[in-house]
């Protein structure tokens, strides 16, 4: 079995590189620790949106909507207001709806920490830390410090993403990935064959500049198509769909997470997320580029602006010191 882990060049930029049997991966630190490319060669599946003909420069300027970047803070704070138990903090609104948008985290040039092999496991872990010297920090004064790890095996990809409060304040913990999906994600697919599965459970409305009322709506025939596994993600305007998560199941067991089935060849992606994420929020692009985005979420929209209780919003805080790990795993099924 092939497997192997180095740095490569990536238009003058540097790239981890992992192979483990069937798969290979491309992370960019450059790009804030982005899985910039993942494949199964023997399935013929590539799952994330990727474009090999972008400059570096070219994909960070879009950083949301190629591979899977993860977000800190994640989505919208309304009007930029971030309330915490012992601070208030003013972020930049930076979307046309007024809001601040996607945090900063997946914006920064990211360390390599190591590149290495362990059986058939091919790893690559890299960080940041944040703290006075970036630009954001006269904004949120909190310092931290983010790990990935990035372990590729035969079983598809294993990812770990840890934040640790290196501040004297209370850190606001709210994640979240913008996976961008392939629709269709082999090479001779229709989008037309794609279907999405996700475990949704209440839905959540939304006002006007795209955040929580704090209502939910009555579960239609139009939202049981994710719950039953027949939505089809592209060809179509999906414009967050917000879901509570519950519990999905895949091959007849329980399975935390979603996964995007082509019709036509029964060929899978599936992606497995940490409890932590306590939200699903779907959204396209209007539907006609090719990918879709279903992005779990440990707190939901605009959280902690939200008045409902932390249980229910999934708003939570790191003490100083503090560090909590998510784990997820990204597959392909035949």
């Amino acid at each position: 079995m092939n497997t192997t882990a180095r740095t490569i060049d990536y238009k003058g930029e540097t790239c981890i590189e992992l192979i483990s049997g069937d798969y290979r991966a491309l992370i960019a630190p450059f790009n804030g620790s982005n899985i910039m490319k993942m494949e199964n060669t023997a399935l013929d599946i590539d799952i994330f949106r990727n474009d090999p003909s972008l400059t570096p420069a070219q994909l960070k300027a879009a950083a949301e909507i190629y591979g899977m970047p993860t977000l800190y803070l994640p989505n919208r704070l309304s009007h930029g207001n971030l309330r915490t138990s012992d601070a208030m903090y003013h972020f930049p609104c930076n979307d046309p709806l007024g809001n601040h948008l996607h945090g900063f985290l997946h914006l920064r040039n990211h360390s390599i920490e190591s590149v290495s092999v362990d059986g058939d496991k091919a790893i690559g872990k890299t960080s940041y830390v944040y703290d006075e010297k970036d630009e954001f920090f006269a904004t949120y004064p909190v310092s931290f410090r983010a790990d990935f790890t990035f372990t590729l095996a035969p079983d598809g990809m294993h990812y770990e993403f840890t934040l640790t409060n290196l501040s004297d304040k209370q850190m606001p913990y709210g994640v979240c990935n913008h996976v961008a999906f392939k629709g269709p994600f082999t090479s001779t697919g229709k989008g037309e064959d794609v279907r999405l599965c996700v475990p949704v459970g209440d839905k959540w409305e939304l006002d006007e500049h795209a955040i929580p009322t704090e209502k939910n709506l009555p579960i239609t025939d139009y939202d049981l198509q994710y719950k039953n596994g027949t939505m089809v993600p592209v060809l179509k305007d999906i414009d967050n769909d917000l879901y509570t998560a519950e519990m999905n199941e895949l091959d007849g067991k329980p399975f935390y997470g979603v996964y995007a089935t082509d019709v036509a060849t029964g060929k899978k992606v599936c992606y497995e997320v940490d409890d932590t994420m306590k939200f699903w929020i779907m959204w396209n692009d209007h539907g006609d580029k090719g990918y879709f985005c279903p992005e779990p979420m440990s707190w939901n929209i605009d959280a902690p602006n939200l008045s409902g209780a932390p249980d229910i919003t999934g708003y939570t805080e790191l003490a100083p010191g503090e560090s909590k790990t998510v784990k997820e795993r990204i597959f392909t099924m035949a």
